[in-house]
């Protein structure tokens, strides 16, 4: 259970960063798309945006657990391992959120598709960070 912490604990502060730095890159790499976020379909008040830095917190916890109750169904090295992580994690989670989003909120194929990269990536590294701890 104390991996699972300790594990957490550096995936969370590892996806946070994650999230700061793609909240500032955003604009820069794909303007389009940030521009999008000034649609009255995204909700603009500071109590809530803080969520967007809860989110990372609460998906590396989540993953953690789900890592040490499913670890030994992944094969290959660390690097396989991770990355099968993030993989499980858009095809259950991730694609079918997107669809049901993309279906009912005026938002761009690009923004879901940016949405979709992000939720791999961020599977992807906790499912690193653990493969590399959980040896």
């Amino acid at each position: 259970m104390q991996k699972v912490i300790v594990s957490g604990v550096i995936a969370s502060a590892v996806l946070l960063a994650f999230a700061f730095l793609c909240l500032m890159l955003m604009p820069v790499l794909l303007p389009q798309v940030a521009e999008e976020y000034y649609n009255p379909a995204f909700v603009n008040d500071p109590a809530r945006n803080a969520l967007y830095y809860v989110q990372p917190v609460i998906l590396a916890f989540s993953l953690a657990w789900f890592w040490n109750r499913f670890k030994g169904i992944l094969n290959g090295n660390w690097l396989a391992k991770g990355l099968e992580m993030g993989l499980i994690y858009l095809l259950i989670a991730t694609l079918p959120g997107m669809i049901i989003t993309y279906s009912a909120i005026d938002v761009s194929l690009m923004v879901v598709a940016t949405w979709l990269l992000y939720g791999f990536l961020q599977a992807s590294i906790a499912g690193l960070i653990f493969a590399k701890m959980h040896v």
